[in-house]
């Protein structure tokens, strides 16, 4: 029987004025993380929160939170990592990509990450609805050497990279640069976009060029769809068919969903048994990307 993989994206940078649902306490963060890994997720996603305010990128509260939800439940539990943002020339101490990704050093040297987190380039953050009068969006950078520090940093710790792909480009340079880097197989995470005018939207061609793309520069890697703002259940049978996985929560979800996370990954199990699959364990999950890498000549 076919194997999915439901990742469970707990909550994102939106805060609670944007997304009011989402869990933004250490303690509620662990709590849905748990209760998802039960109800079927495969892997849990978190931004991490301590006390209701902004996100916070320290490694310390990460680690609270990872090691609270595998004490209760073994699942992979996998970061964020800061977002450069600029919006023009100004300087950003995240260009030192070194005092970016110490957080995730930090965790790493601790056993606690599953996968080495990059998006394999940079993008323009404009809204899907602008007017004359909406102040220009920023520019989500990763440059190359970034990306290939975090490559390195991965081949070092044995990890996994996972791949947010925000554009198909992004699939074409990941690719390279993970076969260059003889980085074990990546996970190619496909973003389909509403509320920024980013790649693709969530629609069936969109699923179809990426999976085509996919074939010719990765194939046989594992790949997930997840989305900004997106509803993706309309695509999860023909993901599953052509052999991806799925990702929901209320990161990925529209803004202002009613759902909680842990309504959404049993939805998400429902569907899946539908589709004659079932929900992959962690174990599973795991057992598969060590076949993965064994087959990939970058390994």
């Amino acid at each position: 029987m076919r194997k999915v993989w439901i990742e469970a994206a707990l909550n994102g940078s939106w805060g609670r004025a944007l997304q009011p649902g989402i869990p933004d306490t250490v303690e509620t963060i662990i709590a849905e993380g748990a209760a998802c890994a039960r109800a079927g997720a495969t892997i849990v996603h978190v931004h991490a929160y301590d006390g209701g305010g902004p996100q916070t990128y320290d490694w310390q509260v990460y680690a609270r939170i990872i090691e609270g939800i595998r004490n209760q439940v073994d699942v992979p539990v996998y970061p964020s990592y800061p977002a450069f943002i600029t919006a023009g020339s100004e300087s950003s101490p995240l260009a030192d990509v070194v005092a970016r990704f110490a957080g995730i050093e930090e965790l790493a040297a601790r056993g606690l990450l599953d996968f080495a987190v990059i998006d394999p380039g940079s993008v323009n953050l404009s809204l899907t609805n602008i007017t004359a009068a909406t102040q220009p969006g920023g520019t989500y950078m990763n440059p190359e050497s970034q990306i290939r520090h975090t490559l390195d940093f991965a081949a070092r710790h044995g990890l996994h990279t996972d791949f947010a792909i925000y554009e198909p480009g992004f699939v074409r340079s990941g690719a390279a640069l993970a076969r260059a880097a003889g980085v074990k197989t990546p996970i190619y995470r496909l973003m389909f976009c509403n509320l920024v005018a980013v790649g693709f939207p969530p629609k069936p061609y969109a699923l179809a060029a990426y999976h085509a793309l996919l074939e010719e520069e990765a194939p046989g890697a594992p790949w997930v769809i997840a989305g900004v703002s997106a509803d993706l259940r309309p695509l999860f049978a023909e993901a599953i068919t052509r052999g991806g996985h799925i990702r929901v929560g209320l990161e990925d979800a529209p803004l202002g969903t009613t759902a909680t996370n842990i309504e959404l990954v049993e939805e998400a199990v429902r569907m899946v048994r539908d589709l004659g699959a079932e929900p992959a364990t962690p174990a599973e999950m795991r057992q598969a990307l060590a076949a993965t890498s064994a087959q990939s000549p970058a390994s």
